[in-house]
């Protein structure tokens, strides 16, 4: 079989420019000479299968939307089934593109295997789902129907994100997150009359009257977010609701919140449009105390923001991000990561949001590795929601966002962590309902495809053994 000569100039010379390398910095970080890589950079050497592993290995998101579309079906999904930590071994970019070129009957089969223990994970998910539902005829509720609506969407709906980037450009002039002035400034020149009032909503539009009500209590930018979203669904109105047709929601509910859901995203892609936002992150390492300063948002706006940022050819590093309540119940979430939440509860007691509710106002930082094998850093805050009044209690709730390990050096706050010492790592699971760990010390209750051993003679931490047998 003759090899595939992957040109990719073009795509080289954007990818360094992106990152504002030199020509030599860039050779340097493949290993190669400058003058190789200007050769490469003309198409006048084709790009071999180990200068392609480089290229992912230094820039592993940049180089993936470039790659991605250069590769055959089977080869990608051999690349993916390869990359998986529970697959022994550490076979080279060009040992997986050999054996896809020459043993594709093979590689197809073991790209399937891998897909049917990707499927099995996932019944496991829905066994844990269906434990935890309280709804009895079993339906999803709208809420959970909306949620799912963006997970499929990857978190990133594009017409909107790319709506609210020219609307944010048209009122800063600059394209940078448009000010409060601005925004209230816009809102008249169409007809709408913001005031302020306390002690009703946060928030209160009268579409007959025109007039936009707002708590001048609530933080500022709880108060700028709130305007973003009153003038999204004026501005992009036929654009939500062009999506909310679209759709195969059935309840009024369910539509209804999907309206708000992407109210609430123009509003986030309105104050962080996408490519300042996108290229500031980076620059601060994603740091959210500074993006925070930067763009005037919440703590929780930035890391929702983040988690968003999925737009083709021009990625953010894939995170997870999760909001928790006192509970322990998951009231939002999203991940771009190969990390999936419990759907209902019971999330892993070892996870550091869990004491970041406890301990509110200071970041925590956790190393973990899931049962997978793929090693995590996250980070989780608590934040304390004043109510403005001694009769009803502040809303109390942690913010936890995280990344691979492998993008550690994107991530700041991965620098305090030694990822070396598997000593320092956390063993972590999804829920105890579909962990396999057998030795956990903290676990709840057996996982729910396993059976267990009970020896009335002998009494550990866990009053029980689960075994490999399959219930």
């Amino acid at each position: 079989m003759v090899r595939r000569r992957l040109f990719a100039g073009q795509q080289l010379r954007a990818l360094r420019t992106s990152r504002k390398l030199r020509q030599g910095e860039m050779a340097s970080l493949m290993g190669i000479s400058a003058s190789y890589l200007s050769q490469l950079e003309n198409d006048e050497r084709p790009l071999t299968p180990s200068l392609a592993d480089r290229l992912r290995a230094n820039f592993p998101v940049d180089w993936e939307d470039v790659a991605s579309n250069r590769v055959e079906p089977v080869l990608n999904a051999l690349r993916d089934a390869a990359a998986d930590p529970l697959i022994a071994g550490n076979l080279s970019g060009e040992q997986i593109e050999r054996v896809a070129e020459q043993y594709p009957a093979f590689a197809e089969a073991f790209a399937r295997l891998h897909d049917q223990h990707r499927r099995s994970m996932q019944r496991l998910e829905i066994i844990d789902e269906a434990l935890g539902a309280d709804n009895i005829s079993g339906g999803r509720l709208p809420w959970e129907e909306v949620r799912d609506w963006f997970h499929r969407a990857n978190n990133y709906v594009d017409a909107i994100d790319r709506a609210a980037e020219r609307l944010a450009l048209r009122l800063s002039g600059t394209g940078v997150s448009p000010t409060l002035a601005q925004m209230a400034g816009w809102l008249e020149e169409n007809g709408v009359t913001v005031a302020y009032a306390s002690g009703g909503a946060m928030r209160q539009f009268d579409p007959v009257a025109k007039r936009l009500t707002l708590d001048p209590n609530q933080p500022i930018e709880s108060g700028r977010f709130q305007m973003a979203y009153q003038l999204a669904a004026l501005a992009l109105r036929d654009e939500i609701a062009g999506l909310v047709d679209d759709t195969t929601l059935q309840s009024v509910a369910a539509r209804q919140l999907l309206t708000v859901g992407l109210g609430n995203y123009a509003a986030g892609a309105l104050l962080m449009p996408y490519e300042w936002f996108r290229g500031r992150a980076r620059e601060l390492r994603h740091d959210i105390d500074q993006l925070r300063q930067v763009f005037g948002a919440s703590f929780e706006q930035a890391c929702h923001r983040l988690s968003t940022l999925q737009r083709p050819q021009a990625r953010g590093i894939p995170v997870f991000f999760c909001r928790v309540d006192m509970a322990g119940n998951i009231t939002k979430r999203h991940s771009a990561t190969r990390l999936q939440f419990a759907r209902f509860g019971g999330a892993c007691p070892l996870w550091v949001v869990h004491e970041a509710v406890a301990i509110p106002d200071r970041i925590h930082v956790q190393a973990a590795q899931m049962p997978d094998g793929v090693r995590y850093v996250s980070i989780a805050k608590g934040l304390v929601k004043p109510s403005g009044s001694y009769h009803r209690p502040p809303r109390r709730y942690a913010i936890a966002l995280g990344c691979e390990a492998a993008l550690a050096d994107e991530f700041i706050y991965a620098d305090g962590l030694n990822l070396a010492r598997s000593e320092t790592i956390t063993q972590m699971g999804i829920s105890c309902r579909i962990c396999p760990r057998d030795n956990c010390d903290q676990r709840a209750f057996p996982p729910s495809d396993r059976a267990i051993v009970v020896n009335p003679h002998t009494r550990d931490l866990v009053p029980y053994a689960i075994t490999d047998l399959v219930r």
